[in-house]
């Protein structure tokens, strides 16, 4: 008698599991591309919302938000008084008046007073890609960081009392300390202009290098923005002795250093540094997307920029009024 064989043998089962193991892996990076994709809209998503507080708040008050008040309060300059970002600004344009009022203005923001506010957490402050950073307990972060325009300057003008940068050209982004600018301001057009882009919330710890958000630390006073891309490119990031900070992001009610503010200097995901000496920095744009970063610009428009635009184009599209010509295909 002829005896049916049931069951697989042992060659089969092999064949059936490395052909489920061929289809997961060609499945999973199409699953891992669609959920970056998602998160890449949302990102973006965020940004418009933002881009529309902007216009919102132009509307009601003849100007854009200043990134930060930076003395002198009641005639003293006393420093981190009112250092608001422009985040907390736009609160009652994004339907966050409740948490607006949660803040107490003309003190210090790291008061007590001001605990609630700064501990909130915004979804639309977070790019959902943005999961490496741990603010402290009690401070809420964000990934969207307004653009103070391709220059070195962390202190100008009415803002710089010690006078440090009595001799570099007047900063000429979309924001800047004690000053708010009008829309007639923008003379390279508010479509060729950035208002915000992304930076990765930091690391909050000097024992850990993170190459894309970490602030540098070279050691040395820049006179120009050649000299500040070189020193920064020459330190070495894996030594701990060149850590500067590692705050950026967080809290995004302040503008201390580097929480909500950036310059559009060396362009996307590439180092960072300061240079307390001479009160410079270049704190650059970066994000967790492949490739490249969102980025806002003043019509309302958000664009995806490559982290391989040419400096040249990064930094035009960075200042307000510097009269570059730029092609829209060029980023």
């Amino acid at each position: 008698m002829n005896r049916q064989r049931s069951g697989f043998t042992l060659i089969e089962l092999l064949v059936v599991i490395a052909i489920i193991a061929v289809l997961i892996a060609l499945l999973l990076p199409a699953v891992q591309a669609a959920r970056e994709a998602a998160r890449r809209a949302q990102c973006t998503n965020n940004l418009k919302q933002l881009g529309l507080a902007l216009h919102n708040y132009h509307d009601a008050n003849g100007t854009f938000p200043m990134d930060r008040y930076n003395g002198p309060f009641n005639g003293v300059y006393t420093y981190g008084l009112d250092c608001y970002s422009v985040h907390v600004r736009l609160l009652p344009y994004m339907e966050q008046t409740p948490l607006f009022n949660t803040f107490t203005f003309g003190i210090d923001q790291r008061d007590p007073a001001n605990s609630t506010g700064v501990g909130t957490v915004v979804q639309s402050f977070m790019c959902p890609s943005d999961v490496q950073g741990h603010p402290p307990t009690g401070w809420a972060s964000t990934s969207y960081h307004v653009n103070e325009g391709p220059q070195l300057c962390w202190l100008w003008g009415s803002s710089d009392l010690y006078g440090a940068n009595t001799t570099m050209p007047e900063p000429n982004g979309a924001f800047f300390t004690n000053y708010a600018y009008r829309m007639a301001a923008f003379t390279d057009g508010l479509s060729n202009t950035a208002m915000m882009a992304e930076r990765l919330v930091g690391d909050f710890s000097n024992t850990v290098v993170s190459l894309r958000s970490d602030l540098f630390l070279p050691g040395t006073a820049p006179t120009s923005i050649a000299q500040a891309m070189a020193q920064c490119a020459a330190l070495d990031p894996t030594s701990l002795s060149f850590q500067g900070l590692s705050t950026s992001g967080a809290a995004w009610a302040w503008v201390n250093n580097c929480e909500t503010t950036y310059q559009q200097i060396s362009t996307p995901n590439t180092r960072s540094c300061m240079f307390p000496a001479n009160w410079r920095i270049m704190h650059g744009a970066s994000s967790q997307h492949p490739g490249g970063i969102n980025v806002l610009f003043g019509d309302g428009s958000v664009h995806y920029v490559k982290d391989g635009v040419a400096i040249s184009t990064w930094q035009a599209l960075g200042s307000r009024n510097g009269g570059e010509v730029i092609s829209a295909d060029s980023y």
